[in-house]
This record gives C-alpha cells, sequence and structure tokens, in this order.
C-alpha cells in the first residue's frame, strides 16, 4: 500500500483470492446439503434443521472470541495470519466429513463435524475480513478490495455451480453406459461409490469438497506470502465486553446488523428451499446445476454495475435497488408451472444479477462504519466489528435455514417421496416466495435510511488523517 492509501492491483487480487473457496463451502451447506441428507441420507427434517441451528450458534461464543483476539494478537508474521493458518485444516476435515461422509452415520456425525467445520470457518474468515478493511483508508479503495473479494467469492459460486452441472451430466452418462474414457473415470474415482457414479446430491457434494481441498490451501498460502498486513494503529485497544457496549449505541452499525439479519434470512429461507422448488414444483432436476451455473455466472458479470451504482447513488441506495428487483423476479415465480423452464431460468438469472450486490455492498459499508467508530472512540477494533457481523450473518443463515426446514416439515412435505399432494406443493410454493420477499422489504425499509454517505465518509476519514497526524507531531510520553 502508499502513502495514499492507493493499493496495487496485484494485492487486491491476491488477498480477494481466499473468497473464491470459502463460497464453495458456504453455498452448498444451504442449498444441497439439506436435499442431500433428507432424501439419501435418510435424516429427519425437522431434527436436522435443529442441528444445523445449534451448530451455527456455537458461533455466538467463538465470533467475538477469536474477531477480539486477532485485533489484540501480535506475532512476527502478523495479527490476521496466524488465524488463517490455524483455520484451514479444520474447515477441510470438517467439510469433508460433511460432503462425503460414511456409510451408516446418523444426526450425531452432522452435528459434531459440522461445529468443527464452522470453527475453522470462523477463524479464517474474520481476521481474512478484518486485514481487507485494514488494506486501506480510503472510501472506494475499500469498495475495490471488497468488490474482488466478493468478486472472488461470486467465482467460488460459479465453480460451486459448476460442478453439480458437470457431475450431472457425467453421471447421466455413466447410468446410460458410457462407462469408459479417462475424464469419466477421474470424475468416478473422485465422486463416485464402489466404482459407480450416480445422479443423486452425494457427488455434488463430493466434487464440491474436492475443489475446496485443492483451493483453500493453495489461496490462504498465496495471501499469507505476498500480502502485507497493515501495520497495528496506534489507537488504544478494548476488551470485547466494551466494545459490545460501544456497538450498541453507534446508529449505523445498528441499522446496518438489522438490515443484514434480515436480508439474510430471507436468502438463507429461500436458498434451503430452492433444490426441492426446482425438483417439486418447476420439475427440472436434471437442470438444477445448468440453473445455478446460469444464477452465478450472471452474478459475476453484475459486479461491475453494481459498484458504479454505488458510487453515483450511494451504497446502501444500490443495495435498496437490489433488494426491489430481487423481490419482483421471485414474485414472478408464483405463477409459474410444471416445464416453464425458460421464464423460470430468466427470473432465476435476473436474482443472481442482483446477488452480486448482496454479496459486497454491505461489506464494504461495514468497513466505513469502523472509520465512524475510530474517529469516536479513538480505538481500534476492527476485528471485533467484523465478528459481530459475521455472528449476524451466520445467526440468519441458521434461522432462514431451520425456520424453512422446519416449515416444511410442519406442512407433511416428505422429500423422500416421489409424488406431493397439490396442498404440499402449494405450500411449497408460497414458503419459496412470500416468505422471502417480505423479509427483502423489510430490509429494503432499514436500509433506505441509512446515515453513513459517502461524503459524510470522506469528512470522517479527513477529520481521522488530521487528527492522526497531530498526534505524530506530538512528544510521546515516557
Amino acid at each position: 500500500m502508499s502513502q495514499s492509501g492507493i493499493l496495487k492491483r496485484s494485492t487486491i487480487l491476491i488477498h480477494g483470492s481466499v473468497g473464491m473457496p470459502l463460497a464453495i463451502i458456504g453455498y452448498p451447506l444451504v442449498v444441497y446439503l439439506p436435499p442431500f441428507y433428507a432424501q439419501e441420507v435418510g435424516l429427519n427434517m425437522a431434527l436436522m434443521a435443529l442441528v444445523l441451528v445449534f451448530a451455527r450458534m456455537t458461533d455466538v461464543i467463538t465470533d467475538p472470541l477469536i474477531g477480539t483476539l486477532s485485533d489484540r494478537w501480535q506475532t512476527r508474521i502478523g495479527r490476521r495470519k496466524p488465524w488463517l493458518i490455524m483455520g484451514v485444516p479444520l474447515m477441510l476435515i470438517g467439510t469433508v466429513m460433511i460432503f462425503m461422509p460414511p456409510e451408516g452415520i446418523g444426526i450425531g456425525h452432522l452435528l459434531i463435524w459440522t461445529v468443527i467445520m464452522y470453527l475453522g470457518w470462523t477463524m479464517v474468515t474474520l481476521p481474512y475480513g478484518a486485514w481487507g478493511a485494514e488494506l486501506s483508508p480510503l472510501y472506494h479503495q475499500r469498495s475495490r478490495v471488497t468488490a474482488s473479494r466478493e468478486g472472488f467469492v461470486l467465482i467460488g459460486l460459479f465453480l460451486a455451480a459448476l460442478a453439480p452441472a458437470i457431475v450431472q451430466s457425467m453421471g447421466t452418462r455413466f447410468q446410460a453406459g458410457e462407462t469408459d474414457g479417462f475424464w469419466m473415470g477421474v470424475v468416478v474415482w473422485a465422486v463416485g461409490t464402489d466404482g459407480q457414479l450416480g445422479t443423486g446430491y452425494g457427488p455434488i457434494l463430493a466434487g464440491m469438497a474436492w475443489l475446496l481441498l485443492i483451493l483453500l490451501p493453495l489461496t490462504v498460502l498465496l495471501v499469507v506470502t505476498k500480502v502485507k498486513e497493515a501495520p497495528p494503529q496506534s489507537v488504544q485497544r478494548t476488551d470485547w465486553k466494551k466494545g459490545m457496549r460501544v456497538l450498541k449505541n453507534n446508529g449505523p452499525f445498528k441499522r446496518m446488523m438489522l438490515m443484514l439479519l434480515i436480508v439474510v434470512t430471507g436468502e438463507s429461507f429461500r436458498n434451503a428451499l430452492s433444490v426441492f422448488f426446482m425438483q417439486h414444483v418447476i420439475q427440472i432436476q436434471a437442470q438444477i446445476g445448468l440453473m445455478y451455473l446460469l444464477y452465478f455466472g450472471v452474478g459475476i458479470l453484475g459486479i461491475p454495475f453494481w459498484l458504479i451504482l454505488g458510487k453515483r447513488i450511494g451504497k446502501h441506495k444500490a443495495f435498496c435497488v437490489a433488494v426491489g428487483v430481487s423481490s419482483a423476479s421471485i414474485l414472478g415465480m408464483f405463477f409459474l408451472q410444471a416445464g416453464q423452464i425458460m421464464p423460470f431460468a430468466i427470473m432465476f438469472a435476473l436474482k443472481g444479477f442482483c446477488f452480486a450486490a448482496f454479496q459486497f455492498l454491505p461489506l464494504s459499508m461495514l468497513a466505513d462504519i469502523v472509520d465512524l467508530d475510530t474517529a469516536r472512540s479513538k480505538e481500534h477494533r476492527t476485528g471485533l466489528f467484523f465478528a459481530m457481523s459475521g455472528m449476524a450473518q451466520k445467526f440468519a443463515m441458521a434461522i432462514g435455514l431451520g425456520l424453512s426446514l422446519g416449515l416444511l416439515a410442519l406442512v407433511g412435505f416428505d422429500a423422500t417421496a416421489s409424488t406431493h399432494s397439490d396442498a404440499q406443493l402449494m405450500a411449497l410454493r408460497l414458503l419459496y416466495i412470500i416468505g422471502p420477499v417480505v423479509l427483502y422489504m423489510l430490509a429494503f425499509a432499514v436500509a433506505w435510511k441509512y446515515p453513513l454517505t459517502a461524503v459524510r465518509q470522506e469528512r470522517i476519514h479527513q477529520w481521522v488523517m488530521r487528527r492522526n497526524a497531530r498526534l505524530q507531531l506530538e512528544p510521546q510520553q515516557p
């Protein structure tokens, strides 16, 4: 980083690359994991929802602890880097045991390894997010850092969508008798069972586990060795209890947290039901992988648009536009019937285009909030802010996932059944569409009044710079 806060493109890209493998594990947990464990492993859907929610709730303890410790730790290689190095092995072993479980496992297996995986995920994501916020003090440089990271996130999601499309295609060919060839052999070895390749969700999850095993160690090694951490700022640090009290009195942070809680709950609610909706209502199971490939591909293309729109009208208003368009696209799906793949693909792609805004705009807003806190308190607690934000998102994901699967079980929907009643299909349709839209509109109302605009943030940044320069000129206390 230069003295002006302008970052090299290589620094931005290398730092952002870690977002790619993190996305590969993140999205399948709410998209493919529920139907796999419900339909193929045979776990009770309501009990599975309870276990997944409980596993997420462990973050209530780990997130503030790790966030605060990563602010305070001083090692030869930095404050943030050691946590990434320690968290990677836990993430990898947890993911493998969840995505590629042995035969005959029960609900206890899912609980134990999900908790371990989430712990490793926290150890990587929280220090990594705080590190990114500290790379530059400039408003639009932070937007570039966040956009790069979330761009790689979307690439990771694209790969996570490409894997199902490839596996489904290879599985169909294998079942049709095309069992020979080098690449078929590789796929069967990697994601098949006993020399066979099926067409269910198990091979899909196995394929994404392999992507994580390759990409996570590689990208973490690259960022740890090639990107420097920002030097610790000459400000006081605080304990997490005091930090919690300060966060409580931070108006922009409270509003952004409420916005995140609502919209992430809506996203998780919808994501958990997406596969069920496509499989049983639209009846396009063979094209599910292709639909997600389209979804994330369009999302990647949407990043420049939302970045430009955020600069012109403000990050919070750009977020509101994305929420509004998303709601309209989902409402349109209510009128679709079985087999209408093209109208569904158009609406699903439009939702994917808006998903890019959901990914990077709130995190970029959070980095601005850190400046406001520093200006007010003269304390440095970036990790704590990102810990609280991460905890809120994880809590919302758990609530959305648990609520959607719980309600689906409540209406008597049997994931293992081949046919369902009209009432059950209508219940699934209403849950998938009306539930998320109501939450999106609530998030819209909260975000519209967000007070920390680009103009105000720039004034705060300039004031902090002048204060720091003045403090450097003052004589040091013995």
